[in-house]
């Protein structure tokens, strides 16, 4: 049976972007509503354009039902082109994967994307000729593989008003002054330099037009091997050591070659191993963590455990959770690569040990361990600006291949790797565990990972500074030559207003104390008590990998808390490690000094919000972490309101209309996929009950239990 909504009869056009074109449309085409076991939707019309595929009803037409945080590049039923990950055809009730040409047309298409949402669209009632036009357009604009120029990011660039656009004062580390303030920023200028040797791109396009190198190292040297071979400055720790990276020399050459570079890398080593320099530890990236295929398999697998169809897979899938969980290795892999940062920060902090990070390109792990770092260690990177110019320090300029590792041309699926997810995926985990320390929220992290997708930011379309460089000249569509003005992805008011922009900042941040030194102390311990999580106990811990005291109370929360591989035996951390780890656990929070996330197996959890935040069978009602802040940013504006009047009456001065209203006054109907889900969703159970489940008399009776789907990514207020 199908509940049909009248077709619309109002014309609907599709809000279109500076540069962006219509296409191909369908008209009477079914959107099911996903969440539904039944076949209920909406009538509309799909459309493709160069820039996204979108579905228009009359509720896109009005404002009535507009979310509270509301994107406005990117809207609930749009899909950009680039946020595609597969398209299915079901003809006769089976699925097809749809790919080039295509001979017979699809009943019923199936649209799972990158950020995990899935779109159901019924073609039954649509004309023939607009089915093969509208497939068609659809798979060949987000399948098939194209050039760089024909990215929607040049389109943008060329017909978009010249925004200069705020920068949010991220440091974009595109000037040698750039580099220079932040060698002064972190006490490594007297033994790093920054050199200028690449300018025209003279030493390697794969290199930034700037970089910071040990003082010792002559220009020589870097020319020698195209700068293979040269360790990078990545940042310099309180006690002077400072961690590096090195792209490797291609392993299989012939011996005279070998022997040439084995000398070359020994009088480096030579070199930055004197005094002043500190010991160097080299640590190979490419033997100690899994390859990028490895992190691929891994992620394949697990996103399929959340691109759900329906109710009944859902609840199928539910009764294997956690052996599906583990099947994936994907916690695992998160586990291994924060073990390996914890490594590196104990030779930095403990040892006083420079660390030289070395992989073939310096590019991929590198930049997730030298990023970790940085969090973990330095309490700047955990301000947004902060992280902000670290992403763009160590991946943007660093010359991570966004391209390539997107596939966002759909050229290779061989370079595809989510390395920058799993670094976003790492850092989650420590913001989960350490809210007050961190400036940002879960929610700023979850639609970074969704700006990924979206191409009129150039931060995450180029593989390196020479690529963006060289693309940069271009005709703008007014008849004016000159290089394209591209947008960065760190002006967040291109995607949202101020009221949607306050759930990217964490209103529970522990703000840096005035340094009053002799009464810091006693101070900070005590506000850390009062906020910080329950700590690890100094005494030894029961056996690892199981749940201890500390964390009883949250094994309730089972959707949030899915164990992750067990650390077994062979696998345990080596001793000297161990003891800086449970030394360090046993000691209050100093959430502006060194952070170490916990890592035993229960400790590493599913990033709910970004993995279930469009599945309605896993939100919790009235609840979770976003009702939580919904609540404090509440809080926050009445007494900022208060403060207002107070200023008003002292002053005895009126000015007209400054009171702050709440934003959120119904936070009590929020649910716990808020605020990229709509409020009040409802989950139909499948006709045939499963073991899970079977025994709940009613739907209500989810929400009631605390032990079935409750909060998915903290505690419950």
């Amino acid at each position: 049976e199908i509940h049909i909504k009248e077709p619309i009869e109002k014309e609907v056009n599709p809000h279109l972007l500076p540069g962006e074109l219509l296409l191909c449309e369908a008209s009477t085409v079914y959107k099911y509503m996903q969440e539904d076991g039944s076949n209920r939707g909406t009538y509309g019309k799909l459309v493709c354009t160069n820039f996204k595929i979108s579905f228009l009803d009359d509720d896109s037409a009005s404002d009535d039902n507009e979310p509270q945080f509301k994107n406005k590049i990117v809207g609930e039923n749009d899909i950009t082109l680039q946020c595609v990950d597969q398209i299915y055809g079901v003809y006769d009730e089976k699925k097809k994967l749809l790919t080039g040409q295509l001979r017979k047309y699809p009943e019923k298409l199936i649209i799972y994307c990158k950020d995990l949402r899935v779109f159901n669209f019924c073609l039954r009632y649509t004309k023939e000729e607009e089915v093969k036009r509208i497939v068609s357009g659809i798979v060949h604009h987000s399948q098939t593989p194209k050039l760089l120029k024909r990215l929607f990011l040049f389109s943008y660039a060329s017909a978009a008003p010249n925004n200069t656009g705020g920068r949010n004062q991220t440091v974009m580390f595109e000037t040698l002054e750039d580099w220079r303030d932040e060698l002064e920023r972190t006490k490594g200028n007297v033994k790093y330099k920054a050199v200028t040797t690449n300018e025209g791109y003279r030493v390697s396009e794969k290199l930034p037009l700037y970089f910071v190198v040990p003082i010792c190292i002559s220009e020589e040297s870097i020319l020698k091997y195209e700068g293979r071979g040269i360790p990078i400055w990545c940042w310099s720790c309180h006690n002077g050591a400072a961690l590096l990276k090195m792209s490797a020399f291609p392993k299989e050459q012939d011996d005279s070659i070998s022997q040439m570079q084995k000398a070359f890398l020994d009088g480096i080593y030579k070199t930055i191993s004197k005094p002043p320099y500190e010991l160097l530890k080299t640590d190979d990236l490419s033997s100690s963590l899994p390859s990028l295929q490895d992190i691929q398999t891994a992620y394949t697998r697990f996103k399929q455990l959340f691109l759900i169809d329906n109710s009944t897979d859902f609840w199928a899938t539910d009764v294997k959770w956690f052996s599906l969980l583990e099947s994936t290795n994907w916690l695992e892999i998160i586990r291994r690569v924060l073990k390996k940062a914890i490594e590196v920060v104990e030779c930095l902090e403990i040892q006083h040990t420079n660390v030289l990070l070395i992989e073939e390109s310096a590019t991929d792990l590198c930049c997730v361990i030298s990023s970790l770092v940085q969090v973990m260690m330095d309490s700047y990177s955990r301000t947004k600006s902060g992280f902000q110019s670290l992403i763009q320090k160590e991946w943007v300029i660093g010359g991570h291949g966004f391209l390539d590792r997107c596939n966002h041309l759909h050229k290779s699926e061989k370079e595809e790797a989510p390395v920058f997810l799993l670094l976003l995926n790492c850092v989650w985990q420590l913001v989960q565990q350490y809210p007050p320390a961190f400036e940002f929220t879960e929610t700023y992290l979850t639609v970074l990972s969704d700006s990924l997708y979206v191409p009129i930011f150039s931060t995450f379309f180029f593989n390196s500074q020479h690529q963006r460089d060289t693309n940069k000249s271009g005709e703008s569509l007014k008849t004016q030559s000159g290089p394209f003005r591209f947008l960065t992805v760190w002006d967040w008011s291109v995607q949202f207003d101020p009221k949607a922009q306050a759930f990217l900042n964490n209103p529970l941040y522990a703000e840096k104390p005035k340094p009053d030194k002799s009464q810091r102390k006693t101070a900070r311990f005590k506000h850390q008590r009062q906020l910080s999580l329950p700590l690890t106990q100094a005494k030894p811990s029961t056996k690892r990998g199981f749940f201890r005291e500390e964390t009883d109370h949250l094994i309730k929360n089972i959707l949030g808390k899915r164990i992750g591989k067990f650390i077994n035996s062979s696998d345990e951390p080596p001793n000297s490690l161990r003891e800086f780890y449970d030394s360090w656990h046993s000691k209050p929070v100093d959430y502006h000094g060194l952070l170490l996330p916990r890592i035993d197996g229960p400790e590493i959890k599913v990033w709910a919000q970004r993995y279930l935040r469009w599945i309605p069978e896993a939100q919790l009602h009235g609840g979770g972490t976003i009702a939580t802040a919904a609540k404090i940013l509440d809080l926050m504006e009445e007494v900022q309101s208060l403060q207002v009047k107070m200023d008003e009456e002292h002053s005895q001065a009126v000015s007209g209309g400054v009171h702050s209203v709440p934003m959120l006054r119904n936070s009590a109907r929020l649910s716990s996929l808020f605020p990229f889900a709509l409020l009040q969703r409802q989950s139909v159970k499948p006709a045939l009950p499963t073991s899970t489940w079977k025994d709940l008399e009613d739907e209500d009776d989810l929400v009631k239990r605390d032990d079935e789907f409750v909060d998915l990514s903290g505690d419950m207020l």
